[in-house]
């Protein structure tokens, strides 16, 4: 089960990124960073009850959420 969420949180990034023309970034850490933040945001969020209900969406809002927490934006290729 684990491993079928990590794949579909990376399935889902690349859809967010390939769509968007989108990518965070952090003012302090580098790129290398983010997958190490990601995960770690992913696996909290996952750990909270009222979203262990199987919706996608609410998941990646979570996660995402969390990132900004963290100093991580999501900015556009065109800015």
């Amino acid at each position: 089960m684990r491993a079928w969420c990590m794949v579909a949180a990376m399935a889902g990034l690349a859809v967010l990124t390939a769509c968007g023309g989108s990518s965070w970034v952090h003012p302090n850490k580098p790129q290398d960073a983010f997958t190490e933040d990601y995960n770690r945001c992913e696996q909290d969020v996952l750990k909270d009850p009222k979203l262990q209900q199987g919706n996608r969406y609410l998941l990646l809002q979570a996660t995402e959420r969390c990132m900004m927490k963290r100093g991580w934006m999501l900015k556009s290729e065109q800015e």
